[in-house]
């Protein structure tokens, strides 16, 4: 297994075609709360993954998963990572991207960890790493997910990140009714976040 990537929460291992996710045990928390939170966690996500799949929505598929150790076993996603190719075409993909969104957010599934790195293009944008994902219907959250791409979107691709998201918001108010509340909730958030410089 070759070790791919390496985040607070977990180490992710390439294994053939498999991506293995391994969450850390964190020796500063007590050892059954931290058993605790890694076994919620991984079951979690596990959980979204089959969500993901059952609607035929482009993500990793989810293999395996032992909730004791925190292991997931999920595919490999061919592809470029889109925060490399996102400038040879960004309003198209920026386009997809908030379609991709609606989507997730029509079945109150909020991803996060929003930013291009997350995505995968290969024939179409494939969205990876729902680690920090969870089901919700709260305006509040959507808002928070979008707020969380425009940030992205800002701080990686500088040059085009208006464009880029004006783009995503299209995307998103074409494919999702009730977009009119969660870009209002938007709105209060971004305000809110503007209130902290």
């Amino acid at each position: 297994m070759n070790k791919i990537a390496q985040g607070a929460e977990a180490v992710i291992y390439k294994d053939k075609d498999l991506v293995v996710k391994n969450r850390l045990k964190k020796e500063y928390r007590h050892p059954e709360l931290d058993k605790n939170l890694r076994k919620y966690r991984t079951r979690r996500e596990a959980k979204i993954l089959k969500k993901l799949e059952e609607l035929n929505f482009p993500a990793t598929r989810l293999i395996e998963v032992d909730e004791d150790k925190g292991i997931l076993k999920i595919t490999f996603v061919k592809g470029e990572p889109v925060k490399n190719v996102l400038d040879k075409n960004h309003k198209k993909l920026s386009r997809e991207i908030g379609k991709k969104i609606a989507e997730l957010h029509r079945h109150n599934i909020i991803h996060g960890d929003l930013t291009t790195s997350n995505m995968i293009l290969g024939k179409e944008i494939v969205f990876i790493d729902f680690g920090l994902g969870f089901s919700s219907e709260r305006e509040e959250d959507k808002a928070v997910d979008l707020h969380l791409v425009r940030q992205a979107l800002e701080s990686k691709h500088h040059k085009i990140w208006k464009e880029c998201f004006d783009e995503v918001i299209k995307g998103y108010r074409e494919n999702y009714p009730e977009h009119k509340k969660i870009l209002k909730r938007f709105e209060i958030v971004e305000s809110r976040g503007r209130n902290k410089h």
